[in-house]
């Protein structure tokens, strides 16, 4: 099923261009990832508790400096 183009978010830590990633869930809960430049292209994608211990994981290294 094809995730409508409204449902895709575009990261925060994005400047302008085309070097993005957009994040999209789909309704059984599986994150999908893809980066703007090939949004056709690959879709990473994950189920919803692994996502978020990645995220976790990532933030809690960016207050250590790790």
């Amino acid at each position: 099923m094809p995730i409508p183009a409204s449902a895709w978010q575009k990261s925060s830590y994005c400047a302008q261009g085309n070097s993005c990633v957009h994040v999209a869930a789909d309704p059984a809960g599986v994150v999908l990832v893809t980066e703007s430049g090939d949004p056709a292209g690959t879709v990473v994608a994950a189920p919803g508790a692994a996502f978020g211990a990645l995220l976790r994981t990532l933030k809690s290294r960016e207050k250590t400096g790790v």
